[in-house]
């Protein structure tokens, strides 16, 4: 019989992943897996569990919010050989999960996860060697942006909201970043900037323009600069609500890369996968291709 080790958040989604904790096992149960579930203690120790345990087991399979699974990853990236990685999404915004084609009924869910779902390569990000599984973040509205209320998110979007925030808040201050990436160099000053791997931020779905790949050993990247006069606030506002229509006067900047550098000659805090990631006048991005193989939607 194969080994599974289920991770949970017992906090996560107002307590619903305990109340559902049975529902799950009993279907990990019928597809033939043996079960060890562990209940984290504090911030962190998904981590610490998957990286101590995580390679005496078949399958790790997390239940919580996209924090829970962010640290899940950072502890199987520490393993040599890590084992398929399955996850339930039960958080707030389940940015991931969205991304994963989950949903969001735990017997579905756990049904995917214990063999239904469809095993892929995933790529999972660092900013200097922390992993990230979807988002990296500096600068105005970092924090704001994920406690926006939905209603607003709705009407304006999270990037048209940051862009359109920036062009009537005149006393924020930018970053003055030296961006280079895979042989090219952007110098400038900069609002916002995202590097990013899914389909969903803040709970909004197709927000970053162009193609995106999950397992391609890009990153989707997005940089906001001060808009300069109102026909570039209407050019990034364009640039986003039509992406395959890209509007020259925009204050919004998009691209590919699979590694970056930014430089700043200021320590700038960074938001990885919506929480606090720390502060850095040198951040260098690095997307691992495929590192993992996790359990997607049909």
């Amino acid at each position: 019989m194969q080994k599974l080790l289920l991770i949970y958040n017992p906090t996560s989604g107002k307590g619903h992943t305990r109340a559902n904790l049975a529902t799950a096992i009993d279907v990990f149960t019928q597809h033939g897996w043996l079960v060890t579930a562990y209940p984290t203690q504090s911030q962190g120790d998904a981590t610490r569990v998957a990286r101590e345990l995580g390679g005496d087991f078949d399958r790790v399979v997390c239940s919580g919010g996209d924090g829970t699974l962010s640290e899940t990853v950072a502890g199987l990236m520490d393993l040599p050989h890590p084992p398929v990685l399955g996850f339930l999404p039960a958080g707030s915004t389940n940015d991931c999960g969205v991304s994963l084609d989950l949903p969001s009924q735990p017997a579905k869910a756990a049904a995917l996860a214990a063999g239904d779902g469809i095993p892929r390569p995933w790529d999972v990000g660092k900013l200097n060697g922390r992993p990230f599984v979807y988002v990296a973040a500096f600068g105005a509205f970092t924090q704001v942006s994920y406690a926006t209320p939905q209603d607003l998110k709705n009407a304006l979007g999270h990037l048209a909201y940051v862009v359109a925030g920036i062009a009537s808040i005149p006393t924020i201050t930018p970053y003055h970043m030296r961006v280079e990436y895979d042989g090219h160099v952007i110098e400038d000053d900069f609002y916002y900037g995202m590097v990013c791997n899914t389909y969903s931020i803040g709970g909004m779905k197709n927000i970053v323009a162009g193609k995106v790949d999950l397992a391609d050993g890009l990153f989707e990247v997005v940089l906001v600069k001060k808009p300069l006069g109102m026909d570039e606030v209407a050019g990034a506002l364009q640039n986003l609500l039509f992406p395959n229509e890209p509007n020259d006067r925009s204050a919004v900047l998009s691209f590919h890369a699979s590694r970056l550098t930014f430089t700043c000659d200021q320590s700038i805090p960074w938001t990885l996968d919506g929480e606090y990631g720390g502060s850095y006048d040198k951040a260098e991005a690095e997307n691992c291709k495929q590192a993992l193989t996790i359990i997607r939607g049909k």
